[in-house]
């Protein structure tokens, strides 16, 4: 077996060889890549057609495509477990945390990233997604550290700009010191698009807009918005549907629900995709399967949080795409895809049953239905064309012994680290450590900025 480094001839080809097991049947027998894309998919028992110039032994390895995340907010990996927020629900855990978040500077906000794509990198997620939407004073140029942050880890990176403009003086959340005025918002928004949103098969970094929630800005931030992305073709995300408190917040504050507002602002087409989207009645699923508006499911911190269960299966019937997230690390407290797949799993099966809710269908949500969240076909999967982005796991820990299906036994008995991640079709985790990252003096830095954050309330 020949095992190509990070630096591999991305002009050869590589065979991903007899893995254990695949989460595509058709892969039986391995894939193919090259320059960063899969160019063969080899059935059960035979060898490529093409010339191979590398392989590399696959018999100990679960193969999956790489995990897509849909949702999560990086810089919340520096207030995990933190005891004045702990057993609250959504809206005074977010009270208590606003006055934390308010002090972050930029340095803690590049390891706060760093070290959020680095623990997804490692559950065999190959493409993060950020939703940041807290500025002050001191951190002005949050997405553009998470844009350099992820080129530097060579991870694809789904990056949002987010907006607070109704503060605690309006009858918002936030403090004022993370309020920003609507032109600035809207300017900052237009200027990250312009510097870094790529289009076009194997983008590496795409934006979006995202208002934190439709109550945490102005209607009319959320109509400009929508025009913004309609204007220079990026998706919005948002907040919505979390809670019951959130509903009747929006009832009383605008007078309806919170997808008849969403949708009197324009932000109601497949251009969206929602985190949580919790508390949806029959009319409004089936609308938002309509609109083809796709779905980030938050399973841990929706338990967390006490928040409540996604209609997962009736959304994805209504046409809606459905993804995975791990959402906030102060609010699920880790940023494992991985982990989050068994939550699903078991969360879906308790809300429904373990015949509808199958470990295939998480692992579709995981993958294929993320890549639909985030508005791509070139990720997700593992047929002819689709990016190398790959995730490869042992089952050689204590909790698999004894497990006769491999594919099961990644969710049904926990896989929680990643053995081989390729992003793009180079190696980005090998023996379940991140290359070119040194993580014991990461993990330092990190715990030293949460400390000096907490200290500074």
């Amino acid at each position: 077996m020949t095992q190509p480094d990070t630096a591999a001839d991305k002009q050869q080809n590589l065979w991903i060889r007899h893995p254990l097991a695949v989460s595509d049947e058709a892969a039986a027998g391995g894939i193919v890549i090259r320059n960063g894309r899969i160019v063969e998919v080899v059935t059960r028992g035979a060898t490529p057609t093409t010339v191979i110039d590398q392989t590399f032994d696959a018999s100990q390895h679960v193969l999956l495509p790489g995990l897509v995340n849909t949702h999560h907010h990086f810089y919340q990996t520096l207030t995990r477990a933190y005891s004045p927020a702990l057993n609250k629900e959504l809206f005074p855990w977010l009270t208590t945390l606003y006055d934390v978040w308010a002090n972050l500077t930029e340095d803690q906000l590049a390891l706060a990233s760093e070290l959020a794509m680095v623990e997804l990198l490692m559950s065999g997620c190959t493409t993060v997604a950020d939703h940041h939407y807290v500025f002050s004073g001191a951190l002005q140029h949050a997405i553009d550290i998470q844009v350099e942050t992820a080129r530097r880890l060579k991870v694809r990176a789904a990056l949002t700009r987010g907006s607070m403009s109704v503060g605690r003086d309006d009858g918002g959340l936030p403090p004022q010191s993370v309020v920003q005025d609507e032109a600035t918002i809207l300017d900052e928004s237009a200027r990250l698009i312009d510097a870094y949103h790529e289009r076009g098969e194997g983008a590496m970094i795409t934006l979006a807009l995202a208002p934190c929630s439709p109550f945490s800005v102005s209607r009319e931030l959320m109509q400009d918005s929508a025009r913004l992305a309609e204007e220079r073709d990026v998706r919005l995300h948002t907040h919505l549907a979390e809670t019951e408190d959130e509903t009747n917040y929006c009832q009383k504050l605008f007078g309806m629900r919170p997808l008849d507002y969403l949708e009197a602002t324009g932000w109601l087409s497949n251009r969206t995709w929602l985190a949580h989207g919790i508390h949806f009645n029959d009319d409004e699923v089936q609308r938002l399967g309509a609109a083809g508006t796709g779905i980030a499911h938050c399973p841990s911190s929706n338990m967390v949080l006490g928040s409540g269960m996604c209609r997962t299966l009736e959304l994805e019937a209504a046409g809606c795409p459905v993804g995975l997230a791990v959402d906030g690390s102060a609010s699920a407290d880790h940023s494992n895809l991985a982990e989050e797949m068994r939550q699903a799993m078991l969360i879906g099966r308790l809300r429904y049953s373990p015949s509808q809710v199958r470990h295939q269908d998480v692992i579709r949500w995981a993958t294929q239905g993320s890549a639909g969240c985030l508005g791509r076909s070139d990720i997700g999967g593992l047929e002819v064309g689709q990016q190398a982005d790959l995730a490869m796991f042992r089952l050689d820990e204590a909790r698999f012994s004894g497990a006769e299906n491999p594919l099961a036994a990644l969710l049904l008995c926990g896989a929680h680290r990643a053995d081989r991640v390729m992003v793009a079709g180079q190696w980005r985790v090998a023996d379940g450590q991140p290359l070119d990252v040194d993580l014991e003096a990461l993990l330092a830095r990190h715990d030293a900025a949460a400390r000096q954050l907490r200290q500074a309330v």
